[in-house]
């Protein structure tokens, strides 16, 4: 048995686990959380963001949405048994791998995703755990207006949009914007607490 009662898994994004992640983890752990952060980029090296467009196709050709969501439910399954309480926290790809991973019944106690795009592919899952969406107003790929809409009206969903870039909540991107960020992480903060008291 872990010494921990709570268990947070943390998803990255296309770039896999780099200095954003790794310090999004050591936040988790001080706060008193087990981390479990997959890598599904191999090796276990990470893109840097010069790398975009390979880290794209990268995912796109050797990963995809169904098989991290497939290994990151084996991973839920598991921490079911081992935790009072299991945490899915995901950014962009990881974002859209934890919605599709909400769907399923008595895995996760509650769901992070931080601008999951990709999430507008997926409109027709319907959450079965509280979810937590945050989306970057400015996102070069989706209209977050129409998609937050949808969203809006399904069960179980806290949605909120900050001002700012997809990547807004990583200090080590262009796009940090430090209030936002500050606000997401209230938001985040006050979701897991409402879950685990």
């Amino acid at each position: 048995m872990h010494g921990k009662e709570s268990a947070i898994i943390i998803l990255h994004e296309i770039y896999g686990i780099n200095p954003h992640i790794q310090w999004i983890c050591e936040q988790y752990s001080a706060a008193g959380f087990d981390v479990l952060c997959p890598n599904f980029v191999k090796p276990s090296d990470y893109f840097a963001y010069s790398r975009e467009e390979e880290a794209y196709q990268y995912f796109f050709k050797h990963i995809g949405f169904s098989s991290m969501a497939h290994e990151v439910k084996t991973m839920l399954i598991k921490a079911r048994g081992d935790y009072k309480h299991v945490f899915l926290l995901g950014f962009s790809i990881g974002a859209t791998t934890a919605w599709i991973c909400s769907e399923t019944e008595n895995v996760a106690d509650g769901v992070i995703c931080y601008y999951g795009s990709r999430i507008r592919d997926y409109q027709k899952i319907t959450p079965k755990c509280p979810i937590l969406l945050i989306f970057a107003k400015e996102e070069k790929s989706a209209n977050v207006s129409e998609l937050t809409s949808v969203l809006g009206q399904k069960q179980l969903i806290g949605l909120h949009v900050l001002n700012g870039n997809h990547g807004f909540s990583d200090p080590f991107s262009q796009h940090y914007n430090e209030q936002s960020q500050q606000i997401a992480q209230y938001l985040v903060d006050k979701f897991l607490i409402d879950l685990t008291f």
